[in-house]
């Protein structure tokens, strides 16, 4: 039974993560943390092995969806290659960082995170896609999606702090980084929501491969589970990528940010309890 738990676990973090371009640790770290809550079979799960094995679950749904999404040619890899400058190092500062959290801690830290993430989301729907937003700053973009033409641009140094920070995101509680730099490339830099998506699944299939590496060298993955949950998370991946070029996703998100916010609320009621 455990390991179909894990397996549909797998499934539905990347399904989720791959359509809104958020890596699936959002689902898939308060997921194990609730069942490790209710089952003795998750007793292994603490702030360490839960975040290493997030990170390698997201580099299978971080290669899955981006070879889809390559396809459809919404990838931007330059501006991807450009934040990952920044982003690495930020992931493994986030790394060193997670070794240090406690269990209360990181419950706390993590339910206040993804109830910011929520807010965040809230504030990006009522901002629409800018094709021809601040062509004059910094480093100018002009990509082509089914035919439209979309230009955008961005400054080095903003870039490379958010960057920095949402790397430092992604190694601290392994959630892919995507959550935080997709509503900063839509908001911020005017990206395309659709490349932005796309973009954000490149980088966090980077990042999430150098902050695996980091755990793995410091133990924090089980294999003996994590090796179930890579089937799901490679097919969750796929159709979730497949799915974001069907959908509005409108629908999807507020639904979305509503589990969020009672997952974040949960998570810091058992920190503080």
């Amino acid at each position: 039974m455990i390991f179909l738990y894990i397996m549909i676990i797998g499934f539905f973090a990347a399904f989720i993560g791959s359509i809104a371009g958020l890596g699936g640790g959002m689902i898939f770290i308060p997921a194990l943390l609730f069942l490790s809550q209710f089952y003795q079979e998750f007793s292994w799960v603490n702030p360490q092995t839960v975040v290493g094995m997030s990170l390698v679950v997201m580099v299978i749904t971080g290669l899955s969806s981006t070879l889809t999404y390559m396809k459809q040619k919404t990838v931007d890899i330059q501006t991807g290659l450009l934040f990952l400058l920044a982003g690495i190092p930020g992931s493994l500062s986030g790394v060193w960082v997670n070794r240090f959290m406690a269990g209360e801690t990181f419950y706390v830290y993590f339910g206040l995170l993804m109830i910011v993430i929520s807010f965040m989301f809230t504030v990006r729907k009522k901002i629409t896609d800018r094709h021809q937003m601040n062509k004059n700053k910094g480093f100018q973009r002009t990509f082509y999606v089914k035919g439209e033409r979309y230009i955008y641009s961005y400054s080095l140094l903003p870039a490379m702090m958010i960057a920095f920070l949402v790397g430092f995101v992604s190694g601290l509680f392994g959630i892919g980084g995507g959550s935080l730099m997709v509503p900063a490339m839509v908001m911020i830099f005017g990206i395309p929501i659709h490349i932005s998506v796309a973009t954000a699944m490149f980088m966090i299939l980077v990042s999430s491969f150098i902050g695996a590496l980091a755990h793995l060298s410091l133990g924090h993955v089980i294999w003996e589970y994590a090796l179930f949950f890579l089937p799901g998370a490679w097919i969750g991946g796929v159709a979730g990528a497949k799915t974001n070029q069907k959908l509005q996703g409108d629908t999807i998100e507020r639904i979305f940010r509503v589990l969020l916010i009672l997952i974040g609320v949960r998570l810091i009621w058992n920190g503080l309890m």
